[in-house]
């Protein structure tokens, strides 16, 4: 009886240690994440050129793409895919060369969606987290935090961010989804506080119709 209990004692003791230690690791990635944040916050634009991928080795797809992102405040200006995306605020336009066409909407209500847009602040609300990896790249530290979304339906298993250690910028974001495919974003350069046009995040829409472009408006 006395072995029982001692054992069970240290069973509970046991399991409260790795209570304690999960609760001061999911502690220190919020820390982290909040670090980053603010980082992100401090400064007046970011502009980031990345490479994104996306693959689903089941489905045979793997889709690979260079493209950049100027953000300030709620603003965005991105070059992706053969398109471009401006959002001044209050519309979305996307910009389509190819097809000479614009479609404008209101605000995506897809608000799940990772956009290289989003990239730096969607870990803020509706993850849980925990420290993963930390990795040397190139000489730069990368810790890796692993979210997982607290919605069960939601349709992503896990998202892996990497953040440079000394700077605290996101260098990378691994996004797993149930159905098996993978979005990757990795930052080729992160620049902050440049100097920008003032009419950067207006759409001409004059402009476009003089040069052939059909508008769809939706």
């Amino acid at each position: 009886k006395k072995m029982k209990k001692l054992i069970l004692a240290l069973t509970l003791l046991l399991s409260f240690n790795s209570l304690t230690i999960s609760a001061q690791n999911s502690e220190e990635a919020k820390a982290l994440l909040e670090d980053v944040y603010n980082k992100v916050k401090s400064y007046d634009n970011i502009h980031v050129d990345f490479k994104y991928v996306l693959n689903n080795s089941e489905a045979g797809i793997n889709q690979e793409t260079r493209g950049d992102v100027t953000l300030q405040g709620d603003k965005y200006l991105g070059n992706f895919f053969g398109a471009t995306q401006l959002y001044d605020g209050s519309k979305v336009y996307t910009i389509v060369p190819e097809n000479e066409e614009v479609t404008i909407e209101d605000k995506s209500n897809d608000e799940n969606a990772l956009t290289p847009a989003k990239m730096l602040t969607f870990y803020r609300e509706g993850h849980n987290y925990e420290m993963d990896i930390l990795q040397n790249v190139n000489g730069r530290k990368i810790q890796f935090v692993k979210l997982t979304p607290i919605d069960t339906n939601s349709e992503i298993k896990n998202i892996l961010l990497g953040i440079d250690a000394e700077t605290k910028h996101i260098y990378k974001v691994i996004e797993t989804g149930k159905n098996g495919t993978t979005t990757t974003i990795t930052v080729n350069t992160f620049k902050t506080d440049q100097t920008l046009s003032k009419t950067l995040f207006t759409f001409d829409e004059a402009k476009y119709k003089s040069d052939g472009y059909y508008i769809i408006k939706n």
